[in-house]
């Protein structure tokens, strides 16, 4: 992975505050998601735990978080430990996580869209794949591979920027620009096509894929004047799978 999150940490945790990701990426992950309530679940690339907290006070038997950056897995316990609610986290790779088939639901908020190529992407597949019951869940949201980048609309009002070549390939880096009040930082992710995601996860052992669009907040169409999203929902720079073991 290129982008050190032990380095940008705080500032990923200040961009989570930016309004299209609690109104469109949380809403629709949340929305996917539906009622945890009994099940146990691993939150892989868990950041400072946004995910993990929300499943686990919708009633989730139990949640782990998993995250490569030391400074993430830091925040999300610093959060625990202010107000706690049961979660454990700690630091691991989501290409080699190492559970046995324990959970019954995989969430992973920006992770394939960290591999480079197929390999790498079958890798963390089965890797999550290893985590789940069979008849296991895995739902995740990343840099959307239908979305065309380099003809996309500017998506700078919402607080950040993509920048790729000029034409998408396999492979092909996409830097998002993150822009925060004062500063701003930089985040890599990697292009890999729509055909590419489900090959990996068949070869996985996942089946019924589906792929969903990112939805508005009805809060969100309130707050905001009217068309103010237009240009995101156009062309949606992320998007969600969905997919069983």
């Amino acid at each position: 992975m290129t982008t050190d999150y032990n380095v940008i940490g705080e500032q990923y945790r200040v961009g989570r505050q930016q309004a299209w990701r609690r109104h469109i990426e949380f809403y629709t992950m949340m929305r996917l998601i539906g009622n945890p309530a009994g099940k146990h679940v691993i939150d892989i690339a868990c950041g400072e735990g946004t995910y993990s907290r929300a499943l686990m006070e919708a009633g989730a038997a139990s949640v782990i978080g998993v995250d490569l950056s030391e400074t993430m897995v830091q925040l999300a316990a610093a959060m625990e430990a202010e107000r706690p609610l049961g979660i454990r986290y700690q630091v691991g790779d989501g290409r080699n996580l190492g559970f046995g088939p324990q959970f019954d639901l995989a969430v992973a908020g920006f992770l394939l869209n960290y591999a480079r190529d197929r390999a790498e992407l079958e890798q963390m597949c089965r890797s999550i794949a290893q985590c789940l019951r069979p008849g296991g869940r895995f739902l995740t949201v990343n840099a959307s591979p239908l979305c065309n980048f380099p003809s996309a609309p500017s998506f700078r009002k919402y607080g950040f920027e993509a920048a790729t070549p000029p034409e998408l390939y396999e492979g092909a880096p996409i830097t998002f620009t993150i822009y925060l009040d004062g500063s701003q930082f930089n985040v890599e992710n990697f292009h890999l096509s729509p055909a590419t995601h489900e090959a990996a996860l068949h070869a996985a052992g996942f089946h019924d894929i589906r792929w969903h669009k990112a939805t508005l907040s009805p809060e969100a169409e309130s707050m905001f004047p009217p068309g103010y999203w237009d240009d995101f929902l156009s062309m949606p720079p992320i998007a969600f799978i969905d997919c069983y073991r």
